[in-house]
């Protein structure tokens, strides 16, 4: 090789290890981020490779990921995106393919199937990924577990409904539960459901009564709406979400995430619907008061809305920052590191053997109904225009919980929606 051809080799060789030796990471502003963080200190003592993980509030975080993608190159070399992503991410070349790498890089069989195909696979069947798990998650509940444990309680609550006061685990017992405890006259409700307007809390909420009362979005194969998320099982959910709003403090029929934490950890309410991973906190905060469990059902139906988020690498970002993502990806994804992981606050592991092992079960107060879900998650949609159904979702899910029209009407008018936005988008068959 010529002399000047050798200098410019070794040129370039060493500005691609230079520009590999750190990669930036964006994921949202919560606990688990720091965990992750935390993990990525770890892996730049044993690599060299400093990892920066960039938080953003939940408010924001969509928005910027993919203002961002706009650009030629991404300001992260990483992005920890909601499962609903996916779609948009590998259809519009934002997300790197990692269809090749993954299963030689990381042991695929040790992983959880409902965790790989939901927040890693597209399309769904086809063996093509996106991403790698990184957070699994699951809608669930904390409760009041000293006002279910209190003795007058109790009594009460058997001389009323002829049972023991226990944890729900249909949609009927914990409507009687909520009834009970729905004291507004001393502050005290019964509970706090996901109804919040902004990106998608109220379709995650909704979706826990959707699938357990026989409901569904759509035909998966064929994209057809009409007669699946306006069906009578999809009306008779959402009509039953809406009554339970009667038992719950003002405000409710409009509650993020943030809102439903706030109703449980000021102490006045006994019964709180949220994702796992926001748990820790209220742990924290409330010990041995609070205590979890997993989405209860209806006529043998249960069924809870998948939360967590896949690990996948920035198609707009350096061959360089692409490797060195794919090397901490392969790091946190050994067992070694999975045990460190769910020893961090919100360190949902996809690994299913830790999921179900005694020492994840009894690790936290809330990891138990976590492994309890993780079998029983579903997902909205996740195309790539998942965005434009979300917010069909949204309003008009909304406008039902308001009053402004009935359920079925509003289910109707979000059929007709979601079928037109299938069509313009040419899924629809």
């Amino acid at each position: 090789m010529p002399r000047f051809c050798l200098a410019l080799a070794l040129s370039l060789t060493a500005s691609l290890a230079s520009a590999g030796d750190s990669i930036t990471v964006w994921w949202a502003q919560w606990a688990p981020s720091d965990g992750l963080q935390q993990l990525g200190d770890d892996f730049a003592k044993e690599t060299g490779i400093a990892v920066k993980v960039h938080q953003i509030p939940w408010s924001n975080f969509q928005d910027q990921v993919f203002l961002d993608f706009g650009n030629a190159k991404t300001s992260f070399d990483a992005v920890v995106g909601d499962s609903q992503w996916i779609g948009r991410g590998a259809s519009k070349g934002l997300y790197l393919d990692l269809t090749a790498w993954l299963p030689g890089a990381v042991d695929m069989a040790a992983l959880h199937p409902k965790a790989l195909a939901n927040l890693c696979e597209y399309p769904a069947g086809s063996k093509k990924y996106f991403a790698a798990p990184l957070e699994t998650d699951a809608c669930g509940f904390a409760y009041r577990r000293d006002w279910f444990q209190d003795p007058a309680e109790q009594a009460a609550f058997k001389a009323k409904f002829g049972r023991d006061l226990a944890v729900p685990a249909t949609w009927e017992e914990f409507r009687d539960i909520a009834s009970f405890f729905q004291r507004p006259d001393k502050k005290r409700f019964g509970c706090a459901i996901l109804t919040g307007r902004g990106y998608d809390s109220l379709v995650m909420g909704y979706q826990n009564f959707l699938w357990s009362f026989g409901g569904g979005w759509g035909d998966p194969a064929t994209f057809a709406t009409d007669g699946h998320v306006n069906s009578p099982s999809a009306v008779a959910g959402l009509e039953f979400m809406k009554s339970l709003l009667a038992y719950a403090p003002a405000g409710a029929a409009n509650f993020d995430y943030v809102q439903c934490l706030e109703s449980f950890t000021n102490g006045s309410t006994a019964m709180m619907m949220d994702y796992f991973a926001f748990f820790p906190g209220v742990a924290r905060s409330m010990g041995d008061k609070a205590g979890f469990f997993a989405m209860p059902g209806h006529a043998g139906r249960r069924a809870c809305s998948l939360g967590g988020q896949g690990f996948s690498i920035s198609a707009k970002t350096s061959p360089a920052k692409q490797d060195a993502a794919k090397r901490f990806i392969a790091w946190f994804l050994q067992e070694k590191q999975q045990q460190a992981w769910i020893r961090k606050e919100g360190g949902f592991t996809a690994n299913a053997a830790i999921l179900k092992s005694p020492a994840f079960r009894s690790a936290t107060p809330y990891n138990a109904a976590l492994a309890d879900s993780i079998d029983m998650v579903q997902d909205f949609w996740n195309v790539p225009v998942y965005n434009e159904l979300l917010a069909a979702a949204q309003r008009h899910l909304g406008e039902a919980l308001d009053g402004t029209k009935p359920a079925k009407a509003a289910l109707d008018a979000l059929a007709e929606e979601h079928a037109g936005i299938f069509a313009e988008a040419g899924l629809a068959k």
